[in-house]
């Protein structure tokens, strides 16, 4: 997503989810004045599977007419399954600008906190030390490296979280079930989770809600295992700057 880093000189490549942007009642002229951008380069990676209806960006990754130059390389996440015992009930990942991010935490501390549940709360506060703190039978923590994030995902049963594009790529590829809390006012994350939660793969809901009945849902949908993983051809990709 860096409009300006290109050559006429060298191929150039540019790397988004986003063919369409979604704005609300200016989507029309966002995603126009984006795919213009995107035109001027020789080829647009979008980090999805290059399937019609089971996949993971639905119309932001997936255009109908498409006179762009268009490769699906696949799921992208710095995560890797594991199997390891599962011994989190809940994770709840908490991401986002603030006041939102501050809000749903205190939202799902009060919902979460009488539950016979064993959650593990990642604030995504990053601070010099990493803080750890009981609350009620909520373990609370500032926030994970990538390595411990990474086992700490695939020990848990449920995750909580945004549903920010992102955060679906590293939960497909670690087939996890999931329940998403969009952002308000954030239309790509709206239409992300209720696309998910039409198509029976992830239930989700607004903000205010949200209690805890909400998450019997989550074993009802078919969880984003569900979503095929194309492995990625770095050498077919790459091959594009290779000198003639």
């Amino acid at each position: 997503n860096r409009f300006g880093v290109r050559s006429k000189a060298i191929p150039s490549v540019f790397i988004t989810h986003q063919l369409n942007v979604l704005t609300g009642s200016t989507t029309v002229i966002t995603s126009k004045m984006h795919q213009k951008i995107i035109k001027k380069f020789d080829v647009c990676w979008v980090p999805d599977v290059d399937e019609v209806v089971m996949n993971l960006s639905g119309k932001l990754g997936h255009l109908t007419e498409a006179k762009l130059s268009i490769k699906h390389i696949g799921v992208l996440s710095r995560m890797k399954k594991k199997e390891l015992p599962k011994s989190i009930d809940i994770l709840v990942l908490l991401s986002g600008p603030e006041p939102q991010r501050t809000i749903l935490e205190e939202k799902l501390k009060e919902s979460l906190k009488n539950s016979e549940k064993k959650v593990l709360m990642v604030c995504g506060i990053v601070e010099e030390e990493q803080r750890w703190q009981d609350f009620e039978n909520i373990k609370v923590v500032n926030f994970m490296k990538s390595d411990e994030l990474e086992d700490t995902l695939n020990k848990t049963e449920i995750v909580i979280s945004r549903s920010g594009y992102t955060t679906i790529m590293d939960l497909a590829m670690l087939e996890k079930k999931a329940f998403f809390i969009p952002t308000p006012g954030q239309y790509e994350q709206e239409y992300l989770a209720k696309r998910l939660k039409n198509l029976g793969i992830v239930p989700s809901c607004k903000q205010e809600n949200f209690n805890m009945k909400k998450l019997d849902k989550v074993m009802v949908y078919k969880g984003l295992k569900t979503l095929s993983n194309q492995p990625v051809n770095f050498s077919e990709l790459f091959s594009l700057f290779e000198s003639e």
